[in-house]
């Protein structure tokens, strides 16, 4: 079965809450299984080498940094990711 993580890296509650619902909503309707996990740990974020939050990763890939990106970003990476029309 096909599975796809998303790590959501955010010290601050409420950027992190934001990103993982844009997150959540960028997954509604693509059949994957896949779980979201927010990491807040200001120490495993930098063992990820990202430097500037929020970020994203997809199945360990840093997708963006510094902003919040649209649920359309994030929905075009899933697709990307696995080759999905």
């Amino acid at each position: 079965m096909t599975r796809i993580n998303v790590k959501v890296l955010e010290p601050e509650a409420e950027k992190c809450e934001e990103l993982i619902k844009e997150a959540i909503n960028a997954l509604v309707g693509i059949p994957i299984c896949s779980e979201v996990e927010k990491i807040q740990d200001t120490e495993k974020i930098k063992k990820f080498n990202v430097t500037e939050t929020p970020g994203l990763m997809i199945n360990n890939k840093v997708k963006v940094v510094g902003r919040i990106p649209s649920k359309e970003e994030i929905k075009e990476w899933i697709r990307e990711e696995y080759k999905l029309n």
